[in-house]
């Protein structure tokens, strides 16, 4: 027969006192603790209240307090994490689909070009065959109305009955004289007047002064036919770039 043992009322007496002792500075410790956190005084005749709680819950408590922020901030910057890479795609996105509307417009006004591409040529052209135009009607000279204006300067009764003219080309610098009392020309106008009285030379060569372009002239001879009595002046003119008459010089904003 088997004998049960129980423990001594000492026994029991003596745990029974330790754990009550263990509660009560546990309880000491917490209501030292909650009295120096909030600094508030005790209250009389207020409801009794008693945190029973051990030490290890509350400390258990506040570190998953500490974990859950910890684990809340993670969250936050995964989600700005992720915010940041969904914003990025999307301007790269946007980016390529921009890139893509410039090069569909580039090649949309190639194949216009390349349907105008006659057209542009043909204009190449025309502005090469101005250029050649200008260049080769810089030095040209109105020499029927050049003249009309030197018959109209000379007396009444006299004629030109010879011309012979020498002037600049585009290619070629005109010949200046060597003499330092004779001016810069382009273009030499010898003539040859018949005149059926004795000529005033003089009164000639005052009267061509008015001519376009005009820098000198002189009276190389006076002869006399004396089968037809009428005289023969032989005159040179020189004149200068003002006689250019500028048909083909390019125009302002040409």
């Amino acid at each position: 027969m088997t004998k049960i043992l129980e423990p001594s009322k000492r026994a029991r007496r003596g745990a029974g006192t330790s754990h009550e002792v263990r509660i009560a500075a546990d309880t000491a410790q917490r209501t030292k603790r909650q009295g120096r956190g909030n600094g508030q005084s005790v209250v009389v005749g207020g409801v009794p209240r008693v945190d029973l709680l051990p030490t290890e819950v509350l400390i258990d408590r506040r570190q998953r307090a500490v974990v859950r922020r910890a684990w809340l901030g993670v969250v936050v910057v995964a989600v700005a994490v992720g915010a940041g890479v969904v914003l990025a795609s999307a301007t790269a996105m946007q980016a390529d689909a921009q890139l893509a509307a410039a090069r569909e417009q580039t090649d949309s006004l190639l194949v216009e070009q390349q349907q105008y591409r006659e057209v542009r040529s043909t204009e190449t052209q025309s502005e090469l065959l101005r250029a050649a135009q200008q260049v080769g009607g810089s030095t040209e000279i109105d020499w029927q109305a050049t003249l009309q204006r030197v018959q109209d300067s000379l007396p009444a009764g006299v004629t030109i009955t010879g011309v012979q003219i020498d002037s600049a080309t585009p290619l070629e610098a005109y010949a200046q004289a060597t003499s330092p009392l004779q001016g810069q020309r382009v273009a030499t106008l010898t003539i040859d007047a018949a005149s059926p009285t004795l000529p005033s030379v003089p009164t000639w060569l005052d009267s061509v002064k008015g001519l376009r372009g005009f820098v000198d002239a002189n009276a190389n001879s006076v002869t006399l036919d004396t089968s037809t009595n009428v005289y023969t002046v032989d005159m040179t003119i020189h004149l200068d770039e003002k006689v250019y008459d500028g048909k083909y010089a390019a125009k302002d904003g040409s």
